[in-house]
């Protein structure tokens, strides 16, 4: 069920690596595609902004979440990388604890402060109640999404991309199910719609425990796992709570973003909702490439592989700002009839404005995804304070445009968050792989075992 990264050419195993979390990734992103058309189709475009409202709070809390379980699993990685079994049981180990602690905080300020966090943001008063109540549904099941996506996380540090992929496709089935049945049935409003989630996503957390239980005897925990050292558990932290706090960090410029947003009403609200889920499933593939970067660096990095490291992220640069361009044409082109899915006719205003967002940000998709994969390969080697800065800058830009541009221009203020964000983070990522990258060359050079001609065919290769 393991696959090691050390070994074979670069280039096809990333790609070998990345397709089945690709097609996980979009599935998963079918969870929020999913509630958001059944509920704009059936409870209505105020319904939908109401979720719409709701969207930067669930990034702030769960975003942090996901930066975390990425972060963690990078010790899980590189101690497999390296061949060491016990270290890998002890990293997963201070992952479980870090994680626990996560998940209590987020159920905590989740349930109870949703409400206020709304009205500070500037929330429209006829979207508050029902964002409230999404919100408040979806977070008293937070234990559900920590552990999925701590678990999914461990699982790819050891390289298997496939199986949670299988977990997904069944999660969202579930999902679409869910929903339907729960807003068109038995009429729950949006709370059946953040219901649903929950429930698939507790699922996803039983499949993929089954699967470490039967198949995965790398992940079997014993008593002397937990006897980890400060270090070990610092190291995690480090790692876990830093790339967390990057995304929080993100997250805190998006709120800000919405607070511009909310200022212009209803129908920009429901604009910028639907453009949103529409751009997270397009930029889907650019981030998992990003994701499965980190992973192969990280392996890398734990077995002394320089030169696979180098090598493996220009190359795969090179792939993913081709795809970049095509998914930006394929947006500008198709992005009118996609946003129609979610909102139906009669609102022309709205589809028009979600399709100006789409253009703004589909031309710079190529800036996004050099952002993706340097940024998480500088995290694959350990790196922290550089992708935590590249945050700082993206929230500035977000926030500069929801507290300033968007009182100018109106829309387009919001339409060009994004991208100025992107620009803004990537600067300091590019400046700080360059030097990374003389290290990596100095590595090299300075390793006792050299790239034998067997190895220099596997590169070109």
């Amino acid at each position: 069920m393991t696959k090691n990264l050390t070994v074979g050419p670069p280039v096809r195993l990333i790609i070998l690596f990345t397709l089945p979390l690709l097609v996980g990734n979009l599935f998963q992103q079918l969870y929020a595609v999913t509630d958001a058309m059944v509920v704009g189709r059936l409870l209505g475009v105020e319904a939908l902004a109401a979720v719409g409202a709701s969207g930067s709070l669930q990034f702030l809390l769960f975003g942090f979440a996901m930066g975390a379980s990425a972060g963690l699993a990078i010790p899980v990685a590189r101690a497999f990388g390296a061949g060491d079994a016990a270290a890998v049981r002890r990293s997963v180990c201070a992952g479980i604890v870090i994680s626990a602690g996560i998940a209590v905080a987020i159920t905590l300020i989740g349930t109870l402060g949703s409400g206020t966090l709304l009205a500070w943001m500037g929330t429209p008063p006829e979207l508050m109640d029902a964002a409230t109540v999404f919100l408040t549904v979806l977070f008293s099941g937070a234990v559900a999404t920590v552990a999925f996506n701590f678990l999914s996380s461990v699982i790819r540090a050891l390289g298997d991309s496939r199986t949670p992929l299988l977990f997904l496709v069944v999660a969202c089935v579930l999902n679409a199910a869910l929903v339907v049945l729960l807003i068109a049935g038995f009429r729950f409003g949006v709370g059946g719609a953040a219901a649903a989630t929950l429930i698939a996503q507790t699922v996803s957390v039983g499949l993929c425990l089954l699967l470490i239980g039967r198949r995965m005897p790398e992940l079997k925990l014993r008593r002397a796992d937990w006897s980890f050292s400060p270090a070990e558990l610092g190291e995690s932290a480090k790692l876990g709570l830093t790339l967390g706090f990057q995304m929080s960090v993100i997250a805190i410029g998006a709120a800000v973003l919405q607070y511009g947003i909310n200022q212009l009403g209803t129908e920009a609200v429901a604009a910028f909702t639907a453009a949103m889920r529409v751009d997270q499933v397009a930029v889907i593939p650019l981030a998992t490439v990003g994701i499965a970067m980190s992973t192969y660096v990280a392996q890398n990095r734990g077995a002394g592989e320089w030169w696979r490291i180098r090598f493996g992220v220009f190359r795969t640069s090179v792939l993913a700002v081709i795809l970049a361009v095509g998914l930006g044409a394929a947006i500008t082109i198709f992005g009118t009839d996609i946003v129609r899915l979610f909102v139906g006719d009669g609102n022309d205003h709205v589809v028009a404005m979600a399709h100006q967002y789409l253009i703004l940000n589909g031309s710079l998709y190529w800036v996004l995804a050099v952002l993706f994969l340097l940024r998480n390969a500088l995290q694959g080697l350990g790196v922290t304070a550089v992708p935590t800065i590249a945050g700082f800058m993206e929230l500035l830009a977000r926030s500069a445009v929801g507290l300033l541009l968007i009182e100018r221009v109106g829309f387009l203020g919001a339409c060009l968050a994004a991208p100025l964000a992107w620009l803004g983070a990537l600067l300091p990522v590019a400046i700080a792989w360059v030097i990374h990258r003389r290290r990596l060359i100095r590595a090299e050079s300075d390793s006792t075992s050299r790239v034998t001609p067997t190895e220099s065919a596997i590169i070109v290769g």
